[in-house]
């Protein structure tokens, strides 16, 4: 994972390229406890009240973590990373769904990892808001995976219900 770099982020709905200001935190040696930081979610659940101290800090979860164990910690963090170790893992987009919709997270959701464009437009609708790309991608050039689609025919996080559920039916 990279820090420092440039990202895309949702901003009142629309893709935007900025800057990330996050760190994002391996081990417990590499985090001094400041504010900033993008933690594992085990080294959170270790240092629990570190965390909640620190001020402004999030988690990232691995393919494998429970969503549920990073509910206690809502309140607290301002940031959720979802990880993607290969582009072929979709577990990641079944975490944002539960993160979502069963547990309510509200805060920023970020896809993290092996992140490529031509996933983007399917990790807006399982309701990532923001998007680290891999290291060698142009995030300018991955904006275009937004507007691929114009309409999608299922119902998600993004939008919720399918498009003949979404408008009135005409008499």
């Amino acid at each position: 994972m990279h820090d420092g770099a440039r990202l895309i982020r949702l901003m009142d709905g629309v893709p935007r390229i900025v800057q990330d200001d996050w760190r994002m935190i391996d081990s417990a040696a590499d985090w001094d406890g400041s504010p900033g930081a993008v933690l594992p979610l085990e080294l959170a659940l270790a240092q629990t009240e570190r965390v909640r101290a620190a001020g402004r800090t999030g988690i990232w979860l691995a393919p494998a973590d429970d969503p549920a164990r990073a509910a206690g910690f809502f309140g607290s963090i301002a940031l959720i990373g979802v990880h993607f170790p290969k582009f072929t893992d979709g577990r990641g987009y079944s975490t944002a769904v539960l993160l979502r919709t069963r547990h309510g997270w509200r805060g920023e959701l970020r896809a993290l990892g092996e992140v490529l464009q031509d996933q983007l437009y399917a990790l807006r609708r399982v309701g990532f808001d923001s998007f680290a790309l891999r290291a060698d991608r142009d995030p300018v050039a991955a904006l275009q995976a937004f507007a691929t689609f114009s309409d999608v025919y299922q119902g998600s996080v993004e939008p919720p219900l399918p498009p003949f559920r979404r408008g009135s039916v005409a008499a």
